[in-house]
């Protein structure tokens, strides 16, 4: 962590490689996390073979740069707007799925983040009404159904 990318070692292997698949379908959407100097060699060349990309601020000294095709970068561009540790489950789902990822572990991921999010938000006590009490609720109330 912390140390610079510099794109002319295995990082510009990774990059090469994650045009190949995009090239040839195998994903739709690719992201580096690199130093601004390796980004902006990354973005130069992206822009050069005319490839979609977002660069979202990672932490001070680094960036995502997520590249790929049009709509799948259009997409991101509107949720990726604070740190990938704070997306909602349902654009951490979608994210994962347009890298590429696994779909049965982005599934299982999913649900165990969307599960811990219920419970952050069902963390008030329940309303203490039992099914059966609905239905005697419009009369105590004075109210018709």
């Amino acid at each position: 962590m912390g140390q610079s990318i510099d794109l002319n070692g295995a990082a510009l292997k990774i990059f090469n490689h994650h045009l190949y698949e995009l090239s040839k379908g195998l994903r739709p959407l690719a992201m580096m996390t690199l130093s601004a100097a390796a980004a902006a060699q990354v973005i130069a060349r992206l822009e050069a073979v005319g490839i979609a990309h977002h660069v979202h601020e990672a932490c001070p000294e680094r960036v995502n740069v997520v590249f790929g095709s049009r709509p799948a970068v259009k997409a991101v561009r509107q949720f990726m707007v604070r740190p990938l540790c704070e997306l909602s489950a349902e654009h951490d789902f979608m994210l994962g799925v347009l890298l590429g990822y696994d779909r049965e572990m982005q599934c299982a991921r999913y649900l165990s983040r969307a599960a811990a999010a219920d419970a952050e938000i069902s963390g008030a006590p329940p309303l203490g009404f039992a099914a059966d009490q609905f239905a005697a609720l419009p009369d105590q109330v004075g109210l018709a159904m």
